[in-house]
């Protein structure tokens, strides 16, 4: 880590995070939006459980002579598989799981979903992509120089769950995301949307995309706007910590843990142990370690030691992401070489959702789209600051 970068005196957020800006006592403004976050939620307080008790009160009404009152995307994660323990064993929910399958599942992971959904006695709701369409579509990421290689797993994730919540009827998601485990990732050159999967495909695809669930702006209005369904993050307003649910998992259902956080997928692996920090300087390890130290989880200089300290790297994923991309390694070294490629170069939603910010703020306030969203999508960012950033 570089001696010049400035280190927020709280977190171990740099002067390399997009967007970072810190306040006279060296804190930068990431920190105040946790701060704000938990203000707002009353995060593990009685207040906040209450909060959640009321909204458990509302999707149990909606659910009301139907066969799953709510929807949870199952990873085989720690925060994915928690929350359907929750919601089946403390909630007294029926949620159905769901599972966008990009194809490249850990066996742990696998495992993980078949183990919990099993003693859970819960049904699984998949959607498995075409193997040689999905690694199209990443293929064409890697070779469009940017970012965000797995990024269309997290629009076909939402999507996918909002065509199951239209399938059977249901209004609710719960969402297994915590800010205070695992942060924000801050918006910068980091970013993704439908319309961002359609343009880099259509530049550099070769397989019609057909079993792929992307989500162009109109489905995400007809599933915010007009079937109002509502994305809850409970582990927003409740207490938790991950090493807890790890422990419950392991002892409940023989859970396995598989290396660390985005490392439950060969893609999402790559993408954050090998790519992000080899091609772009990237380590979003910082996110959660500086979620941990703001919680009081972590010392804030073990957290700086473990980020010094090289990525977790799957012994052969570098030659598997090879092999399935049917990438040559000369073809592989020159891409990696390759000029840097963001979102502003390609078409987006970008400045659409900024125009449409007054929509969302309403939206964020009644559960259809998360406060995060609104905050990271909804606001013009400094291009000039964050070009220099990038470069």
């Amino acid at each position: 880590m570089a001696s010049e970068l400035q280190i927020c005196t709280r977190c171990i957020y740099d002067s390399k995070v997009s967007g970072i800006s810190f306040d006279a006592q060296g804190v930068c403004n990431y920190c105040h939006v946790m701060d704000s976050l938990q203000e707002e939620y009353k995060t593990g307080t009685q207040e906040g459980i209450a909060t959640f008790n009321k909204i458990l009160e509302d999707i149990k009404a909606a659910g009301k002579g139907k066969q799953y009152d709510c929807v949870v995307g199952v990873s085989g994660g720690v925060d994915s598989s928690y929350m359907l323990h929750m919601a089946v064993k403390e909630w007294g929910l029926r949620p159905l799981a769901v599972h966008y399958d990009n194809t490249w599942n850990t066996a742990i992971a696998t495992e993980n979903i078949r183990k919990v959904l099993g003693k859970l006695k819960v049904d699984l709701y998949t959607l498995v992509v075409d193997n040689k369409e999905t690694d199209d579509i990443f293929r064409s990421f890697f070779k469009a120089g940017v970012p965000e290689l797995d990024g269309p797993t997290d629009i076909a994730l939402a999507e996918t769950l909002y065509r199951a919540c239209d399938k059977y009827g249901i209004k609710y998601q719960l969402e297994g995301h915590s800010y205070k485990a695992e942060g924000i990732s801050p918006l910068g050159v980091v970013y993704v949307d439908g319309k961002y999967i359609s343009s880099i495909h259509k530049q550099f695809g070769k397989i019609k995309m057909k079993t792929f669930p992307n989500m162009p702006l109109t489905s995400f209005l007809k599933w915010t706007v007009f079937k109002r369904i509502k994305k809850i993050r409970p582990l927003w307003y409740i207490p938790y910590s991950k090493q807890m649910a790890r422990d419950l998992l392991e002892r409940e259902y023989g859970w396995q843990y598989y290396g660390g956080h985005h490392l439950e997928n060969r893609m999402s692996a790559f993408n954050h142990s090998i790519y992000y920090p080899q091609r772009f300087d990237i380590d979003q390890r910082n996110n959660s370690l500086s979620a941990a130290v703001r919680s009081g989880d972590m010392k804030r200089e073990d957290a700086l030691a473990q980020y010094a300290t090289p990525p977790v790297v799957e012994p052969e994923l570098l030659n598997y992401f090879k092999k399935r991309l049917q990438l040559s390694d000369d073809e592989y070294a020159t891409l990696m070489r390759a000029p840097k490629k963001y979102f502003w170069h390609y078409q987006t939603y970008k400045k659409t959702f900024e125009l449409l910010r007054p929509l969302f703020y309403t939206l964020y306030k009644a559960h259809l789209v998360p406060k995060s969203f609104y905050l990271k999508y909804c606001f013009p960012l400094d291009m000039d600051k964050l070009k220099k950033t990038a470069a």
